[in-house]
């Protein structure tokens, strides 16, 4: 049974070291500071603060706290951290879930702890600089209090396990996103004086018989992974290389989860995979199979008033299947982020993404045409290797014809031992790289404020989620296409409660109105 738990963002004790924390107005503000710290695996994105994001950065650096257990245990704490990815605070969830079956217990104090652990982002240089700096801080309360045990968790731990472990000597144990069933025993053996480490990737692993700890504290929205790894070999990514091979957790075990955590009081589900529509599972004793489609429609029959979402999708794996589910199931909800990266051919060749910005719009159009009120995310890299003027202009104009309600921008970053580092030039300047970047920014935000200002009066149906960050006398929720919707309280109201909201005034990046009647009724 999933427990109620705590967040808690603990403020650093060093100065110079500012890591993503709520209550710090300059992460909130991400576009007016030029903090060189600034945690983000997309440089400089300025869209949409309150949406859910591939890196939502209000949660990076994340403590994990669950009240419900501390009383019981072996009179160990863990304080663990988490930064990147969605799914690395899910597979945190898991991580605690593991520790709480071996007796641990959690702390927000990380000045008390027994185990320190970080579970790490790889995929940009900054997250991984960040992470360094966080485990010299580890280290600084390990001096003063020996026998505390400090650990990384996840793709960085993969990656950099001869540097963290054998050189720097900055951990105890290193376990990579496949070991985390392991960890009692590294555990142990760590606290006997030996390094610690298990980074082999697995092909079947998918945690499916542990019930995680939620790190959502609103109790209304929760991730469910039903997939782990990537297959796709983007030039550019070193996902493959720190998650593994792609394998699918059985559908049944997905929809008990989702089941459970209706039944505990949450009213959205996020299905999570590095590519969910490459989602397909085939029952060993019966050879029945399940895509993503079929797995979509079994999650979205548990309760009309469950809402289903999903990340990320893949423009050359998704499926009309897929948006005919979309269509026909109310509360799957019509919002798909579909990363493009770039609007040249010749940049997506090199970057191995096998589509072409001509099938790319082909989706859209589908998407379009089965789901008319669908709205569309996406991914942009500005100066990948050998970008040109004219690849550029071609990324600007596929953005202006998707019409993206948001975008994840960032320029490229070389990561060691993918393909672009080890066979292209990373040959565009840095000073080239940030004026398309801006140049893609100023145009998304044109959309996007576009985008919004149509919303205006029209009635969304909206889950609320809590209380609006400026003021206790607004909700905060968001509707079916993932905006975000602020609107004044009603009496007898609470977080769960769904409501109809008229749009009566919009930013690039918000929504507000008033609650009103079903528009239908």
């Amino acid at each position: 049974m999933p427990q109620s738990i705590r967040l808690y963002i603990k403020r650093s004790t060093v100065s110079d070291l500012n890591c993503l924390k709520e209550g710090d107005h300059h992460f909130i503000q991400i576009n007016q500071n030029k903090n060189p710290y600034k945690l983000l695996m997309y440089n400089d994105n300025p869209t949409l603060d309150h949406l859910v994001k591939t890196i939502d950065p209000m949660r990076q650096g994340e403590v994990l706290d669950f009240p419900g257990h501390q009383e019981k245990g072996n009179g160990k704490l863990f304080y663990i951290e988490s930064f990147g990815c969605q799914m690395n605070f899910s597979d945190s969830e898991i991580v605690a879930a593991v520790l709480h079956g071996a007796g641990y217990r959690s702390t927000r104090n990380m000045e008390e702890a027994d185990l320190i652990l970080v579970n790490t982002c790889s995929i940009r240089e900054k997250a991984e600089d960040t992470v360094r700096k966080r485990l010299y801080i580890y280290n600084k309360v390990k001096s003063s209090k020996p026998g505390t045990l400090i650990g990384v968790l996840g793709c960085m731990a993969e990656r950099m396990k001869k540097n963290l472990l054998e050189e720097e000597k900055l951990v105890d144990l290193v376990v990579g996103p496949d070991a985390y069933r392991d960890m009692p025993k590294l555990l142990e053996s760590a606290e006997d004086g030996h390094r610690a480490i298990n980074v082999q990737l697995s092909r079947e692993e998918t945690y499916a018989d542990i019930s995680p700890v939620r790190l959502d504290s609103n109790g209304v929205a929760a991730f469910i992974s039903i997939m782990r790894g990537c297959d796709n070999m983007c030039s550019f990514c070193v996902v493959p290389f720190t998650r593994g091979r792609e394998r699918s957790r059985d559908p049944f075990s997905i929809v008990a989860e989702a089941r459970d955590l209706f039944d505990t009081g949450y009213r959205e589900i996020t299905l999570l995979g590095q590519n969910v529509d490459s989602y397909h599972w085939k029952n060993p004793e019966t050879g029945e199979e399940v895509n993503f489609a079929q797995l979509l429609r079994m999650c979205a029959d548990v309760n009309p008033d469950l809402r289903v979402r999903f990340s990320t999708s893949h423009p050359k794996d998704m499926t009309d299947e897929v948006l005919y589910a979309m269509a026909e199931k109310e509360n799957i909800c019509n919002y798909i982020h579909l990363p493009i990266q770039s609007g040249s051919n010749r940049i997506l060749e090199l970057m191995r993404r096998g589509y072409t910005r001509e099938w790319y719009m082909g989706r859209i159009h589908a998407i379009r045409r089965i789901i008319p009120e669908c709205a569309i995310s996406s991914d942009i890299i500005a100066g990948f290797c050998t970008e040109t003027e004219a690849d550029h202009q071609e990324t600007l104009d596929i953005i202006r014809q998707a019409q993206y309600s948001m975008s994840y921008m960032f320029y490229y970053s070389e990561r060691p031992n993918t393909y672009a580092q080890r066979n292209l030039k990373d040959d565009v300047s840095l000073e080239i790289k940030k004026r398309r970047l801006s140049e893609i920014i100023a145009l998304q935000n044109s959309i996007s404020r576009q985008l919004n200002q149509s919303d205006i009066g029209k009635t969304y149906k909206v889950l609320i989620e809590g209380d609006s960050k400026k003021s206790a006398e607004d909700f905060k929720g968001r509707n079916s296409q993932n905006k975000m919707i602020i609107f004044p309280k009603n009496p007898g109201l609470k977080p769960g409660d769904y409501v109809y909201v008229e749009v009566l005034d919009a930013t690039s990046a918000t929504l507000k109105g008033r609650i009103t009647q079903n528009p239908q009724s």
